[in-house]
């Protein structure tokens, strides 16, 4: 008896692993933790995002989709998250009907009756995915392989510096609202009239600070505060016109032009040290570039990016970059560190294997802490991994990979967080060389950035 592959998570690149699998024949399992399908996309369903339809589809997904009688979303006006739901996750998933289990928290993945300390058979013992039902009742579910999809979005990075949360931020936990909050529909009276701080330098920041910048306008009092850790946020504004993302291009010049009307104050180079809660406000207590501060506000917008969380895997046998927690041999193709101009070769199923036969992690989570994943590599991501698994090694290694440009690169040298990498830092000049844990693109392999797509 052949068992399922298991994925985890039914998001769109869950789901098109799943598509994928059942297309060579392969019966699946996807374990969704919550009430639905694109669940955790449902959480942003607000936000419209800056990705046309073009880039999200999955190709075995519009197949199986089609067979369906679903009629293709299109156009180049980018949908909102919940909108993707609605057109794409949600239909994907009643597509593959009864292989997908909602409310189905995943706790734990072993191989059956082995520790991750014993060898001797290893490979040929399948895997034991062990998941929390609704009720909290834990079942157990054998698999062939296993392939990891669920994302990265419950597990925030901290506020505080050196990866720690600040003093006092478990406590504030009240006050802070999450990267992408809906400020101008569901949760406008939390906002109106008040002072929000908002920390990041990413694109749920600038999503978030354009919102508020709307309720400047129209709400008497609102107030708001932007703290990125950097000197300058000119990587954050983009390539303007020069994106071939409209709306992405937009998004930075928009808010280039918010904080240049000083509707927004900006903090640079800015340490968040404690936060103290008190009845109706939190404040903030830190140094920036101008010196010590301490802010009083109602809220605080922690737009401060995501990592992977690993609990569940202790009992695998993991091969992870020690500083972006991607696995080693992706990581030195997603570095924001040693790729100035965000170059990364497309990349399949042996740059996210492990020493676990048969398990792979894909999606936002493939990249661990690296801010710059676009749902165009999880599809082909998934599409390589599924090839694999099916033993089809020559579709599996036949990657290829084309993401939008931005007509901006990526901060080089120092970590774009940190003091010294502002404007006049940015790429593109001679590269800089590369130490040898982060290896060159192969002979011959075409460059495309990571949120880009830009040979260089």
């Amino acid at each position: 008896m052949q068992h399922p592959v298991v994925v985890i998570g039914a998001g769109p690149v869950g789901l098109a692993a799943a598509a994928h699998l059942r297309e060579r024949g392969r019966d699946v399992l996807v374990l969704e933790a919550g009430a639905s399908a694109g669940a955790a996309v449902s959480e942003w369903g607000h936000v419209r995002t800056f990705t046309p339809w073009r880039w999200i589809v999955d190709e075995a997904a519009r197949r199986l989709l089609l067979e369906q009688g679903w009629t293709e979303p299109g156009g180049d006006v980018p949908p909102t998250g919940a909108e993707i739901v609605a057109a794409y996750v949600a239909p994907l998933a009643d597509a593959l009907g009864e292989a997908v289990r909602t409310g189905a928290r995943v706790v734990a993945v072993t191989r059956a009756a082995m520790d991750k300390t014993r060898s001797a058979g290893r490979a040929a013992q399948p895997f034991l995915v062990r998941y929390a039902d609704r009720e909290g009742r834990e079942h157990d579910a054998l698999a062939a392989a296993v392939v990891d999809a669920s994302g990265t979005w419950g597990s925030p990075n901290p506020l505080g510096a050196g990866g720690l949360p600040a003093r006092g931020e478990r406590a504030a936990g009240p006050f802070l609202v999450g990267p992408l909050p809906d400020v101008l529909g569901a949760d406008r009276a939390r906002y109106a009239g008040r002072r929000t701080l908002v920390a990041g330098l990413g694109h749920s920041a600038a999503t978030t600070l354009l919102a508020l910048g709307r309720l400047v306008e129209e709400e008497p009092g609102t107030e708001v505060l932007w703290a990125i850790r950097g000197a300058d946020p000119a990587r954050l504004y983009g390539g303007g016109e020069a994106d071939e993302l409209p709306a992405r291009g937009r998004l930075g010049a928009d808010l280039r032009r918010l904080v240049d009307s000083g509707a927004v104050r900006l903090l640079t180079e800015t340490r968040i040290e404690e936060l103290v809660p008190g009845e109706a406000t939190v404040t903030v207590l830190g140094r920036s570039s101008e010196g010590p501060f301490s802010l009083e506000v109602h809220q605080i917008a922690a737009a401060t990016g995501f990592r992977p969380d690993l609990a569940m895997l202790a009992e695998l046998r993991l091969d992870l970059d020690p500083g972006l927690e991607a696995p080693t041999a992706l990581a030195p193709l997603i570095d924001p560190e040693h790729h100035s101009c965000g170059t990364v070769a497309p990349h399949g199923h042996r740059d996210l294997a492990h020493p676990e036969p048969g398990f792979y992690v894909v999606g936002m989570k493939s990249y661990g802490r690296a801010p710059t994943f676009l749902l165009a590599t999880g599809n082909e991501q998934v599409r390589s991994v599924a090839a694999a698994i099916a033993g089809d090694l020559a579709a599996a290694d036949a990657v290829a990979l084309e993401l939008p440009e931005t007509g901006v690169c990526s901060v080089r040298g120092a970590e774009p967080s940190a003091p010294g990498a502002g404007a006049d830092a940015a790429c593109c000049g001679t590269p800089e060389p590369v130490d040898p844990f982060h290896r060159p693109l192969p002979e011959g392999a075409v460059a495309v950035g990571f949120a880009t797509g830009a040979a260089r």
